[in-house]
């Protein structure tokens, strides 16, 4: 069988302000999750997305440790409007990582940052 991409996960400091990032970016993520070790929802399509607590990694491999020196993974989302989502997330106080710009590939792209400093690219069609 070959591989089929089923799952990303994203290890987190705050559950609940990790969240709040992605429920803001539109994912449906239960509300009373907020204080559970793990988390996991299933995006339009079937891929899946987690996030685990720093703790809950660390149950099971406690030599894990937060990289540095930049990002090693970011994710990127289709959006019906960048500029405007870009807006509403550095509003409401995320960072951004790079403001909405053309592309030369043929689409609009923006950059924000979640809570735990992973690059969130954000794009569309030009």
């Amino acid at each position: 069988m070959t591989p089929k991409l089923g799952l990303i996960g994203l290890v987190v400091e705050d559950m609940g302000a990790s969240l709040a990032f992605y429920r803001r970016l539109g994912l449906d993520v239960p509300l009373d999750s907020d204080n559970e070790p793990h988390v996991d929802v299933e995006l339009p399509g079937g891929l899946r997305i987690a996030w685990d607590t720093v703790d809950t990694i660390r149950s099971f491999a406690p030599e894990w440790t937060k990289p540095t020196g930049g990002h090693r993974v970011n994710l990127a989302f289709l959006c019906a409007d960048v500029d405007k989502t870009y807006q509403e997330l550095v509003d409401a106080g995320y960072r951004g990582h790079r403001p909405p710009w053309d592309a030369f590939w043929g689409q609009r792209y923006a950059g924000v940052e979640d809570p735990d400093g992973t690059v969130v690219d954000l794009f569309a069609p030009l």
